[in-house]
């Protein structure tokens, strides 16, 4: 779930991560996640119906064929606990086990939230001081993936427990992952269910730094996304010079994908997608499946811009230079492919200003063909061959023997 809070803290990086024992490396997350998240579209409102009836669609529309094959609930699906400390689910989820048997049966994955605080973001019961119980129930229902959500742990732990020291407030944080961490490998160990691990606290401490340490497979690079251009530019931006930490197993988190929602025109839905793309970042849609257009679906099943972000070198595309409204971005791929994706940041049509791609400042020669990856038509590009495009578009292109 996006977490209600706004507030910014401090980054305070911590030298050493004391007290740390690095968890193996889980099978899990070899390629950035795949799937649906239920928040985008039913917020508090989601129930068992809509997560069947989201596996459903997957299969349907041919999303699961496309690579989406985890179902996630997000957040308010928790009642309260009973004597044994045994966290119950409230009406809208009245079988967790025989839903992710449901979902398991479609040939899916089933993700599940929680957080380390007293209360999950929406108000609902969350983990606190019952992590390696929560974990094993997680394992025996029969989940995939556990997004965990920093929120209440804010005023119910770090600034109780340290107020006024941020530092101290972040050793807490950290711990509170790490726990969560243990506790999921040991689930894992007694059921045989590896599960992804994700991490949403906002970026907050150079979380790349340290949460593969705690078995983290991926984590939130910055605060909610919503789907409106100037959020997505600016998430995407932030990515920049992050690319060195994410890998097989282990993604920077730019958020869930908004393609298909709000008032995004197509062009910003196609460019949002190959930049997440280029950015090898979980790819987990939020829209409404049953009502999905054609051209959303087309967008989110473009096999091509997929297996860019599924390449299996793992390797996070990183900004290479820009000029006035237009940025570039590159992204080295298995077999020593290259992507390529020009983008139209400005608000205006580049048409009586066109941009000149420099390939030589990408490290390429003066003549490059490959594939437009929207098109799928063969392009040839030529050093400072002028570009137009229209406000928010993209080009993408691949590159299979890219010339130096």
């Amino acid at each position: 779930m996006h977490s209600r809070l706004r507030f910014v803290l401090p980054l305070f990086a911590l030298a050493v991560l004391s007290a740390t024992t690095a968890l193996a490396q889980s099978p899990v997350a070899q390629t950035p996640p795949m799937g649906w998240n239920s928040w985008n579209f039913f917020a508090d409102k989601v129930t068992d119906k809509d997560i069947r009836g989201a596996a459903d669609q997957l299969v349907a529309t041919g999303m699961k064929d496309a690579g989406y094959i985890y179902v996630n609930i997000d957040d308010t699906w928790e009642d309260k606990r009973d004597a044994n400390g045994v966290l119950q689910t409230n009406a809208k989820f009245p079988n967790m086990k025989a839903l992710a048997d449901y979902v398991h049966s479609k040939g899916l994955k089933i993700g599940i939230y929680s957080g380390p605080g007293n209360k999950t973001c929406g108000g609902y019961t969350a983990s606190l001081g019952h992590e390696e119980q929560d974990a094993k129930m997680y394992a025996e229902w029969g989940f995939d993936y556990l997004k965990y959500d920093l929120c209440s742990f804010i005023p119910d732990v770090m600034q109780k427990q340290a107020p006024n020291d941020k530092a101290a407030q972040m050793k807490l944080m950290i711990a509170a992952y790490e726990k969560m961490g243990k506790a999921l490998k040991d689930a894992t160990a007694k059921t045989g269910r590896p599960i992804v691990f994700s991490l949403c606290q906002y970026g907050w401490d150079s979380v790349w730094e340290w949460a593969p340490q705690l078995g983290g497979n991926l984590w939130r690079t910055t605060g909610d996304i919503d789907p409106h251009w100037d959020r997505i530019y600016a998430i995407a931006s932030q990515q920049s010079g992050l690319e060195k930490y994410a890998g097989p197993g282990h993604w920077n988190d730019p958020d869930m994908l908004e393609v298909g929602n709000g008032k995004l025109t197509l062009a910003e839905n196609r460019t949002h997608f190959s930049w997440w793309a280029m950015l090898a970042a979980p790819l987990l849609a939020g829209n409404d499946l049953p009502n999905m257009k054609p051209a959303i679906k087309a967008i989110l099943t473009n096999k091509d811009v997929i297996a860019i972000d599924q390449d299996s070198l793992g390797k996070q595309g990183k900004h290479a230079y820009s000029d006035g409204e237009v940025e570039v971005w590159t992204r080295e791929l298995q077999g020593g492919a290259l992507a390529i994706a020009v983008i139209n940041v400005g608000s205006d049509r580049l048409s009586t200003h066109p941009f000149h791609l420099d390939l030589a400042r990408i490290g390429l020669g003066s003549e490059q063909t490959g594939k437009n990856l929207w098109t799928g038509k063969t392009v040839t590009l030529t050093n400072n061959e002028p570009i137009e495009l229209p406000s928010h578009d993209i080009l993408l292109v691949r590159l299979d023997h890219p010339q130096s």
